[in-house]
């Protein structure tokens, strides 16, 4: 039986005269169903929530579906939304939190850490119905979320600067105290007393408020993936979906039957791995796993998919999440295609790149993955432009 999959998806809103972030997230939910759509702790800023999904082909119509439905609220407005870890251009002093007792004890509690979370991301959940498994599998999985990070990595600029990193929402993120790599449990009991260990201290409220890399769901018996940016093109979300699935489900069943963690409970190298993937992206070098050694972006990203085939190819995923990331690697990270629309442009123009990615124009100008002798992915994209051309910028009004 195949396991399901979900995904959760952050979204900036942005005007689309200036590009800036803007708190309009109201504006739009009044329009919008829920639970689909949902508030975060700032204004600028909506989540949409995927229904649960098999397929892969299923769940790529799904976060299209809604990003189109978001887009065509947020117009109504002379608003635009952008999915990716940050926008080129903001003023936090220009943004509010959202209003209720939760967000208000956050950003009293947390100060500017609060009032800087101007960052969006991409959550995927795999199903884990056996608590105990689903935290120890988080073990085993942890070593490779690092490459599915430089693989969503869409956030080189922070408040008008280009930063250097391809995610700088990693470094945004890691402020939290809760926030990097979950670390080893040999039980679910264990990772519960840990939890309620923070919440007894008073440093977090709840068991929402633990910003791991990968958790166990508070609220739903699954493995949620956190390490993520949100992506711009909904193909790398169905990418991200597939191979943390495999990962999943591949660590699950090298878990089963054991009493304890997968490793030696040293994992003090995933943060350092994590902070490689945020600055590099899929244009330098990333850490192996296997080595713990510095290689090609390239390279580790088919180690990835090497480990994870039988997984792949037992759900029917292997030719989807080959090719999406064959395609990804040759395209680049939306880091590296966004730095180098501002270079040869502006932030104005990048942000206009991050809004039609999000709505899905640039996809149906996407180019086959060259010396490709197999089947096309069965995530079906639409069809390329017949021009070639590279898609207009946002209309000004």
């Amino acid at each position: 039986m195949t396991v399901r999959i979900g995904v959760e998806e952050e979204f900036h809103i942005v005007e689309v005269e200036t590009g800036l972030l803007v708190p309009r997230a109201d504006s739009l939910l009044a329009q919008l169903p829920e639970p689909t759509f949902t508030t975060e702790l700032q204004q600028a800023t909506v989540e949409s929530n995927s229904g649960v999904h098999t397929s892969l082909d299923d769940l790529y119509r799904d976060v299209t579906s809604t990003r189109r439905r978001l887009d065509a609220t947020a117009t109504g407005h002379g608003l635009a939304v952008v999915s990716a870890g940050t926008v080129p251009l903001a003023r936090t002093a220009d943004i509010r939190p959202t209003a209720g007792r939760r967000y208000r004890r956050m950003v009293e509690e947390y100060r500017m850490v609060a009032d800087e979370q101007l960052i969006c991301g991409t959550h995927v959940h795999v199903d884990a119905p056996d608590r105990d498994l689903a935290v120890r599998t988080m073990c085993a999985v942890s070593p490779w979320l690092p490459v599915l990070l430089a693989l969503s990595a869409s956030s080189p600029f922070w408040l008008g600067a280009d930063t250097g990193y391809a995610s700088w929402r990693t470094m945004v993120w890691q402020r939290w105290p809760t926030a990097g790599p979950v670390g080893c449990f040999p039980s679910a009991a264990e990772y519960d007393a840990t939890v309620q260990g923070l919440i007894d201290s008073g440093v977090i409220s709840d068991p929402g408020m633990i910003y791991t890399d990968i958790r166990p769901s508070a609220h739903q018996p699954t493995l949620e993936l956190r390490i993520c940016d949100a992506c711009p093109r909904a193909a790398t979300v169905v990418l991200i979906a597939g191979l943390f699935r495999a990962l999943v489900t591949e660590a699950a069943e090298r878990a089963a039957g054991t009493a304890g963690p997968a490793c030696g409970g040293r994992h003090e190298w995933l943060r350092a791995a994590s902070w490689r993937a945020a600055r590099s992206g899929l244009e330098g070098t990333l850490i192996d796993p296997r080595t713990r050694r510095a290689a090609p972006a390239p390279q580790v990203v088919r180690a990835l998919l090497a480990h994870v085939r039988p997984a792949l190819e037992a759900a029917g995923d292997w030719q989807t999440v080959r090719d999406l990331a064959e395609q990804a690697l040759m395209d680049g990270s939306a880091a590296h295609r966004m730095r180098r629309t501002a270079a040869e442009e502006d932030l104005l123009a990048c942000t206009d790149l991050a809004v039609a990615e999000t709505r899905g124009d640039v996809e149906r100008r996407r180019r086959p993955v060259a010396g490709r002798t197999g089947p096309v992915p069965s995530v079906q994209l639409p069809a390329e432009d017949a021009s070639g051309s590279r898609p207009a910028r946002t209309a000004r009004r």
